[in-house]
């Protein structure tokens, strides 16, 4: 049995952990702590969860949210997962480590192998020495890496979007490293539970938007995991756009195709990468990922058009942006971390019909 805290368990992401790790056949869930709602149960923040859960032996109105206390943690948790604020990650990670409990960040602060490249969008890292043992929590991708790491940064929603269906082609060599450029989706949720006026009903509701052009904090995510794959600088345009939904997320990605590339070669590349994955699922000829077949899912659905007349490739992919986005990733994760299969704590469908 893995025993499990979860820090910042009262966020959209938290509480998706919350949900994940109770209903997990080989967890324990033995602390939620929250600066916020410190003292409240977590059914005074969340009171759908009324009458369900079995973590601390009790129902999730028996949680208590409490302070992150590293001496009330030590010895009584195997994994904490870090569902918080970007740079407050990074001040406890190097602790729980000293008390050898394994970490898995949700925050971007170790996602990143340069130092620098983070610093440039976000703020000054305080655990640099930290970022040589991070592995980048690409379940898909980073597997090996992933079974033999203490600490992992989780990636973001949408460079997971975007980076799964990419690595494949640009790892084969099917298509051109420049000119590629992702027009991306997030529901409302990927914002999270602080207030924004963007994300107020009144302006997010039957509107549709871009944000951040230019300027995402997610570019250089996705631009540093595509330059070490394809061992040369990968500099993607990437648009993101607000949809005025809770949960979801689309990307399409717009490719150029190298010479003597067909439909076949690339179906064949996707296929050879995750036709045994369970989460990654490379949709038929003409079928094309929509949000609403994967919401309440760890999976990435993954269609592609190729004009064979212009040598572009259009790409689709669809996640749920707070699980394979972020809470459901991070379980499938932890259970490549503890030598679990994948989908252990991930296999049910929540999801419409």
């Amino acid at each position: 049995m893995i025993n499990v805290g979860i820090a910042g368990a009262s966020g959209y992401t938290g509480v998706e952990l919350v949900k994940l790790i109770s209903n997990h056949p080989e967890t324990k869930l033995c602390a939620i702590t929250s600066n916020s709602y410190k003292g409240r149960s977590l059914t005074d923040i969340f009171p759908s969860m009324i009458g369900f859960g079995r973590g601390f032996g009790r129902g999730f109105e028996n949680m208590i949210l409490e302070d992150f206390d590293i001496q009330s943690l030590s010895g009584k948790i195997d994994l904490m997962f870090l569902a918080l604020p970007h740079k407050i990650s990074m001040q406890y990670v190097p602790i729980l480590m000293e008390h050898n409990i394994k970490v898995i960040d949700l925050s971007a602060d170790f996602r990143f192998t340069d130092a620098a490249v983070y610093e440039g969008a976000y703020q000054e890292h305080t655990s640099k020495h930290l970022l040589k043992q991070s592995v980048y929590g690409l379940s898909e991708i980073y597997r090996d890496q992933i079974k033999a790491s203490t600490l992992v940064g989780n990636p973001g929603c949408y460079p997971t979007s975007i980076l799964l269906p990419l690595l494949p082609l640009l790892k084969e060599g099917l298509i051109q490293p420049d000119g590629i450029i992702s027009d991306s989706k997030s529901g409302v949720s990927g914002a999270g539970r602080s207030l924004s006026l963007s994300s107020h009903f009144c302006e997010a509701n039957e509107s549709f938007t871009a944000y951040k052009i230019g300027n995402h904090r997610h570019t250089p995510e996705i631009n540093e995991i595509l330059s070490i794959h394809s061992q040369q600088k990968v500099s993607i345009t990437f648009v993101p756009h607000l949809l005025p939904l809770t949960r979801g997320m689309l990307s399409t990605i717009y490719a150029r195709a190298n010479d003597n590339v067909t439909e076949d070669k690339i179906r064949k590349a996707f296929h050879a990468y995750y036709g045994k994955e369970y989460f990654v699922r490379v949709l038929d000829k003409n079928m094309y990922p929509a949000i609403s077949h994967v919401r309440g899912t760890n999976c990435c659905d993954i269609g592609f058009h190729f004009d064979e007349k212009t040598k572009k490739i259009i790409i689709i992919s669809a996640i749920d942006n707070l699980l394979k986005g972020a809470a459901g990733q991070a379980v499938q994760n932890m259970n490549i971390m503890f030598d679990l299969d994948d989908a252990m704590g991930l296999n049910s469908f929540q999801g419409p019909l």
